[in-house]
């Protein structure tokens, strides 16, 4: 089993808040991360317990023995009151742990019943520091004053093209046979997926609905163009706009707005749009190998949306208030990420190619020159040297991310 690089904040929250939120996308590892810390376990999966819980929500908190976890909160968010006034009558630390895949805080009417009693963190699937061990976040790295990278160690090709093809869900990274590999990613977009957005929401036009995530898979690392998407799916704007916050509610994409910074310059205003996991969007694109997702038109995006995934979820892990942007400019000067920490800012470039030059970093030395914040610039590449690209900007391995000791 993986260590959650979550795992010790979450226990070190449990001393403090009387009811811990963890949320995340179907088998992401919610449950398994949740029980490693409490061993009194009910899911709201079970048709009885869910039963139980929304007849009388009051009666059925105060027979629970806590400490608890309750797996699937959002299947009864009106649980949430009465865990309120459990921990209102004794606010003992670490009695709840609360998990769903869907963010049920978000929910219509739910409201801010467990403000300053709960602490949330959010569970991506495996990371690629946590499938190392590593100990060391990339992204950390970037912000120290003497950037130094060990270039001993790197992950090899083959193992990162397969993880880009089959994703980082921890079962994925269990089976070995395509064939069941397909199975699995077939299954949980119309297990998982459908049925949770369902379970929020009635959606009239399931076809549509499907059709949609579809036309959303081939625009993964692309700027949203909701004027477009609506044509291309035949959805009106306000459905749309429904339909995407679904999606974002049961972890299956987000979206990463655009950097501001006080250069004089007019940026465009439009989100970018990425797949939470590479497995389930090349399933969505119809590729299944290694050399059908090397050979895609695709690929570049596929790359780009692993390395966001990848940097997304280091940030997660620092809990301090690190955002992740994207950069663009109306004269269309572009830097795939802008990671912002204290007041620093760190600009990534990705390139899925073996060389890169100093023109593959035009624009971040554009933002150097602009930014008083600017603190290095990256370009991630698949090549296998760290390279200097000029002051305070470098070429890095993608492998690095991951095997940063």
């Amino acid at each position: 089993m993986y260590k959650r690089f979550l795992h010790d904040s979450i226990q070190e929250a449990m001393g403090y808040f009387p009811a811990i939120l963890i949320t995340g996308a179907r088998q992401s590892g919610k449950s398994t991360l949740s029980m490693s810390l409490c061993e009194n376990y009910i899911t709201l999966d079970d048709i009885m317990m869910l039963t139980l819980a929304k007849n009388d929500p009051v009666m059925f908190v105060s027979r629970l023995k806590t400490p608890i976890i309750i797996d699937e909160i959002q299947k009864a968010p009106e649980l949430l009151s009465a865990i309120k006034m459990a921990i209102d009558s004794d606010r003992k630390a670490g009695q709840f742990i609360l998990t769903g895949s869907a963010n049920v805080l978000d929910f219509k009417n739910v409201g801010d019943t467990l403000a300053g009693r709960i602490a949330l963190f959010e569970l991506s699937p495996l990371s690629a520091v946590e499938v190392e061990g590593s100990s060391q976040l990339f992204v950390e790295t970037l912000f120290k004053d003497d950037f130094k990278i060990d270039a001993a160690h790197i992950i090899d090709d083959e193992t990162l093209y397969n993880r880009m093809l089959s994703g980082m869900y921890p079962d994925m990274l269990k089976v070995a046979q395509p064939r069941m590999k397909y199975i699995w990613l077939s299954s949980y977009i119309s297990t998982y997926i459908e049925r949770d957005i369902r379970d929020i929401e009635n959606i009239r036009n399931t076809d549509k609905f499907a059709r949609l995530i579809h036309i959303i898979a081939t625009r993964s690392g692309s700027m949203l163009n909701k004027a477009d998407l609506s044509n291309a799916s035949d959805i009106d704007t306000k459905t749309l706009d429904n339909h995407l916050t679904l999606l974002e509610m049961v972890y299956q994409i987000k979206r990463v707005r655009p950097y501001y910074a006080n250069i004089g310059k007019r940026f465009v205003k439009s989100e970018k749009l990425f797949f939470t996991d590479t497995g389930i969007l090349n399933f969505l694109l119809g590729i299944q190998t290694v050399d059908t997702m090397l050979a895609s038109s695709y690929i570049g995006s596929i790359f780009e949306t692993f390395v966001y995934n990848e940097l997304y979820k280091q940030v997660s892990y620092l809990l301090d208030g690190t955002q992740i942007y994207y950069y663009r400019t109306l004269d269309k000067k572009e830097i795939d990420f802008v990671i912002e920490r204290d007041g620093k800012v760190v600009a990534i470039e990705v390139k899925f190619a073996k060389h890169v030059s100093k023109d593959d970093c035009r624009h971040i030395i554009d933002l150097q020159r602009s930014s008083s914040n600017f603190h290095i610039g990256i370009v991630i590449y698949m090549g296998s040297h760290v390279l200097p690209l000029g002051e305070n900007i470098w070429a890095v391995p993608f492998g690095h991310i991951a095997l940063n000791e």
